[in-house]
């Protein structure tokens, strides 16, 4: 049976026949040994067709396919081309070995040609991208390399290039650097703590929080110059005015050593930092709530924004999570409890990251793992709305979280929940019921904006556009007098027409009344002149 290889160049696709191979006595080790030789492998090998890209653009398009593992329109063109043809009701007296066995199935199923991928083709194949500026004789030394560069920068452009669908990357990256933020933040302010207990060291158990303790260290500086005057001020920043006063006295009877100005200096440099570092990280997670409203609503709403984000992170997308089944949900992030369970045959995990909502820590002992899935199932059906919805509204995260806590009240209660079909159905109809809210709306604001355009134009005319506008109207005045003239003419017109049609109609009867009464005359002579005669003859 012939073998051919099919070879996907960055130049164009590339046909070969390998002659005198036996099926049984395939050995890759012994190819393998004549790759290196050209002299030995051009015998085995040999080109039989070869077609390039009509651009750099085509070659991108067909670049992306063979990736996927699809056969474009051109690929199977140039297959049956160049390739055998079957007989049908026979087999094939031939096989395509092919590099990518995707691409190989794809081709068997569409064109019946019989593919085989396996490590002596994959052998051929490389001896075949190590020679293959020697196959093609008009092919000149340098072009080969500068089409490869051309589409691997165009291939990883497309690949790499900023996708509106995937916004969801500035949230994992935003809650890695939450996450490293919260660390850094928690040792900085302890390297504060126990580098200002030096100096003061009875303000540690006064001031637990760490971004209060910053605060007041700064404020402080030096214990000794504590005073009276500094409680307005403790006060504003600890919100306790017993505090404030208690800083106030521990500071003068405080057993701490007195430390440089230098010293103080850098303390207070360093507790600025950390204040910096948590203020700042603040207004990221103000950053990634907004994020998450606007990628994952219902996600959001249900389990929270930062829960959210996790999932979303370890996931790697949201089109990840959204494919992820329920039971995929429920232990993301437990990965390494799970495979030593099934390692050991202990109990498997019951939940990962899904375990810090605010649900699960609610449920009772013996109903956690009973929550943690209900709760895993209700994250991957807002997984799925957000990540295919055309439109993202919270309504199905809303629906959702009533839903899971009806089933803590059925959990503690027993109180029996609303069945899910009925929730969805309520979920839907208002969904449908914003849309046309929506829709009634936006033809207002359209007719709005028009009015105050109008308004705009009018109020916005120039004071010498008075003097246009009189002109105008004066124009229009003279344009009207001319048509009243104009009509009254016509109407004159007619009136004239009018007693002239009349005229002629009675000078017309006044000639018929004529010729009447000539006829009537000759008439009556005839009728005397028969008379005379009759008497004449009488």
């Amino acid at each position: 049976m012939a073998l051919y290889l099919l070879f996907e160049s960055s130049s164009g696709y590339a046909l070969f026949q390998a002659q005198g191979l036996d099926e049984i006595g395939q050995n890759t080790e012994a190819v393998r040994n004549s790759v290196s030789d050209l002299n030995r492998f051009g015998k085995v090998v040999q080109l039989t067709a070869f077609q390039p890209f009509e651009s750099a653009i085509d070659g991108l398009n067909q670049c992306n396919s063979v990736s996927e593992g699809l056969m474009t329109d051109e690929l199977r063109s140039f297959l049956e081309l160049n390739l055998p043809k079957v007989k049908e009701g026979k087999k094939a007296k031939f096989s395509l070995g092919v590099a990518e066995p995707k691409l190989g199935s794809h081709i068997s199923e569409s064109t019946k040609i019989p593919c085989q991928s396996g490590e002596f083709v994959l052998e051929l194949l490389r001896g075949v991208r190590l020679h293959f500026d020697k196959f093609i004789k008009d092919l000149k030394s340098g072009d080969l390399e500068k089409a490869q560069l051309g589409l691997a920068h165009s291939y990883s452009r497309a690949k790499v290039k900023f996708n509106v669908n995937r916004v969801d990357n500035m949230v994992i990256q935003a809650i890695f650097l939450l996450d490293t933020l919260d660390k850094d933040i928690n040792s900085f302010s302890m390297r504060v703590r126990e580098w200002y207990s030096w100096h003061f060291p009875e303000l540690v158990k006064i001031v637990n929080d760490n971004y209060l303790y910053a605060r007041v260290a700064k404020l402080i500086d030096d214990k000794s110059k504590l005073s009276e005057e500094h409680v307005p001020s403790l006060t504003e920043i600890l919100g306790d005015e017993d505090k404030a006063k208690e800083v106030v006295e521990a500071g003068k009877a405080s057993m701490g050593q007195d430390l440089t100005p230098v010293d103080l200096i850098n303390v207070q440099l360093f507790a600025q930092r950390v204040m910096d570092l948590a203020e700042y990280r603040k207004n990221l997670y103000d950053y990634l709530v907004t994020k998450m409203n606007d990628i994952a609503p219902n996600l959001a709403s249900l389990i929270g924004e930062v829960v959210g984000a996790r999932l979303i992170s370890h996931a790697g997308s949201l089109t990840n999570l959204a494919k992820c089944p329920s039971s995929t949900l429920q232990i993301l992030g437990a990965e390494k409890a799970l495979f030593r369970a099934l390692k050991t045959r202990g109990n498997t995990p019951k939940y990962g990251l899904i375990f810090h909502s605010s649900f699960i820590g609610r449920a009772s002992a013996k109903n956690k793992g009973r929550m943690a899935r209900y709760l895993a199932n209700k994250c991957s059906i807002a997984s799925r709305i957000d990540c295919f919805a055309e439109r993202g509204s919270t309504v199905f995260g809303e629906k959702l979280r009533e839903q899971v806590e009806e089933r803590l009240d059925f959990y503690d209660k027993g109180v029996a929940p609303r069945k899910n079909i009925d929730v969805m159905k309520s979920a839907i109809e208002s969904t449908q019921s914003k849309d046309m809210e929506m829709e009634e709306v936006q033809p207002d604001e359209a007719s709005a904006k028009k009015s105050k355009k109008k308004k705009s134009k009018t109020e916005d005319a120039p004071a010498d556009g008075g003097a246009s506008e009189d002109a105008k109207s004066e124009k229009k005045k003279k344009k009207k007098e001319k048509r009243k003239m104009e009509q009254e003419v016509d109407h004159e017109e007619g009136k004239t027409n009018g007693v002239n049609e009349d005229v002629a109609e009675q000078d017309g009867a006044a000639k018929k009344k004529k010729k009447k009464s000539k006829d009537e005359e000759v008439a009556t002579d005839e009728t005397k002149k028969k008379k005379k005669k009759k008497k004449t003859q009488e």
